[in-house]
């Protein structure tokens, strides 16, 4: 039996919000580790303001983005065991919200191909 998608049942703006978390994390310069248990320390959210920002090597639409300045989805993620919540400044992505497949990254990280002609 193949696992199950979204075992936890994020809402779609959770995913969304982890997606983004989980990117920061891969960020270079941007994490930093929270303690023993391999959970990763983002801080810097990107603000949001027009129509899109800049995440590492990819763009968000910033209407993809408004769970990271949304307290009840950090909430909820702390919840879920897959961030600690030190809203609004930074979060702890835990390794289970490391190792969470969203199935959206896709859909919100946008990567210019970038391939010689």
């Amino acid at each position: 039996m193949a696992p199950k998608k979204n075992p936890l049942n994020l809402n779609p703006l959770q995913l969304r919000t982890l997606v983004l978390l989980q990117a920061l994390a891969r960020v270079p310069g941007q994490a930093r580790p929270a303690g023993d248990d391999g959970a990763l320390l983002v801080g810097n959210l990107p603000p949001i303001h027009g129509d899109h920002f800049h995440l590492g090597d990819a763009v968000v639409m910033t209407r993809d983005a408004t769970g990271l300045h949304n307290p009840a989805v950090w909430v909820a993620l702390e919840r879920k065991g897959l961030i600690k919540s030190f809203f609004p400044d930074a979060a702890a992505v835990t390794p289970a919200g490391l190792a969470y497949e969203t199935g959206v990254d896709g859909a919100i990280l946008h990567r210019a191909d970038h391939a010689a002609h």
